[in-house]
């Protein structure tokens, strides 16, 4: 990150004044597609997609040297089963049924690759069926994945090694239009049921989706909060990747408190009978979304120390051959550190945070708060 593309990102938020950025979206009628690389910086990508959570698409270009790409699939763009069974083959992997649903989810068994393999030889000599049903490979999706938004509103990526992809995206809020009557969200955003009135009375509400046909080696950029669903159009092995930065950290923050509030609505008739209330919601808020508010403390620690200690090294950013910087410099760290100060304020103000036993905290949350702040102040000039 540069002085200038750290600068525009500090005035965008500023201009939030504490909204989340990205929450309300334009109205896209494609997604953009990105051809070049050597026409293409981060600074590029930071303004015009991460900052207001947009979605892209980058064409195969940006992949052509992975390893993967040449490794993993036959001249004939097929995915190459004898290299996969030779260097991957022992390796136990989740695999899951799409054809039965459970919560909203597919049921998982572990099983050696090898025996994944070779059910995939099944399914493809069985015209595409088989009597196990249709299994998938977890982020190797053999047919389809549910309709979801990513875990804790992260940003994902999602290249295709091999194989097409079909992407059904609604942007973030247009997902309340889909929920049925009891407050839930379809499995299949492209089942004939949504046309049930009585069951999806919101349904009318609700703009086209934005649709994207992913090809061999291209990557979908997946911004924060945006619901989707991903049908495999033929054999495909994808990579994808979820990551939290500066610019969706509020965003992470702002669903964990949705998630607390769900989880104490549902368990608030034992408020007042259950010892330690506050602490159980945050067990099963752990228990049902992977972490809870402590947990998110630590982990706003921990980047915020790596941080601060970059910039007291004054470390530079790496280089990659073109020049241009890669990895994480002063600027990038001047930034986040700034993120990080805005939501750790929020969440050292929480009620529900001040309940928490923060006696063992090293550093107390406050120290913290106050440690980043006055780096920010000392940053503005940087």
């Amino acid at each position: 990150m540069d002085r200038e593309t750290r600068a525009f990102a500090e005035s965008h938020f500023r201009g939030l004044q504490g909204r989340l950025s990205g929450n309300v979206c334009p109205k896209l009628d494609r997604v953009d597609f990105i051809e070049k690389p050597d026409s293409f910086s981060y600074a590029d990508f930071f303004k015009g997609y991460l900052l207001p959570n947009l979605p892209c698409v980058f064409s195969s270009a940006f992949t052509e040297g992975w390893g993967s790409r040449r490794l993993w699939v036959t001249p004939s763009g097929k995915p190459n089963f004898n290299y996969l069974l030779q260097n991957y083959g022992d390796v136990v992997v989740p695999v899951a049924n799409c054809g039965v649903r459970e919560y909203n989810s597919n049921p998982k068994e572990h099983m050696p690759l090898k025996d994944y393999i070779s059910y995939w030889k099944e399914y493809i000599q069985g015209n595409y069926s088989s009597s196990r049903g249709c299994l998938y490979l977890k982020d190797w999706h053999l047919c389809r994945s549910p309709f979801h938004a990513d875990i804790f509103r992260s940003f994902s990526w999602s290249v295709n090694i091999c194989g097409r992809k079909k992407w059904i995206f609604f942007p973030p809020g247009q997902e309340a239009a889909l929920r049925d009557c009891h407050g839930g969200l379809p499995y299949d955003v492209t089942s004939p049921a949504l046309l049930d009135s009585r069951r999806h009375p919101m349904l009318s509400g609700c703009s086209p989706p934005l649709e994207v046909t992913q090809e061999a080696g291209e990557m979908v950029f997946v911004p924060s909060g945006w619901h989707h669903q991903v049908h495999n159009l033929e054999d495909t092995i994808s990579i994808n990747h979820n990551w939290v930065n500066g610019c969706n950290l509020a965003n992470m923050w702002h669903f964990l408190q949705q998630e607390l509030c769900a989880v104490q609505q549902e368990i608030m008739e034992w408020r007042d009978t259950m010892p330690d209330w506050h602490h159980h919601c945050q067990v099963v808020m752990r228990s049902c979304s992977g972490i809870n508010f402590e947990e998110f403390y630590h982990f706003l620690k921990v980047i915020a120390e790596r941080r601060l200690v970059l910039l007291a090294k004054g470390m530079g950013p790496g280089k990659v051959e073109h020049g241009e910087s890669t990895g994480l410099g002063p600027q990038q760290a001047a930034f986040d550190i700034s993120r990080i100060a805005e939501v750790l304020k929020s969440v050292v103000a929480h009620p529900d945070f001040q309940r928490i036993d923060t006696s063992a905290f090293s550093p107390q949350p406050e120290e913290l708060l106050q440690q980043l702040e006055e780096v920010v102040a000392s940053t503005t000039s940087l």
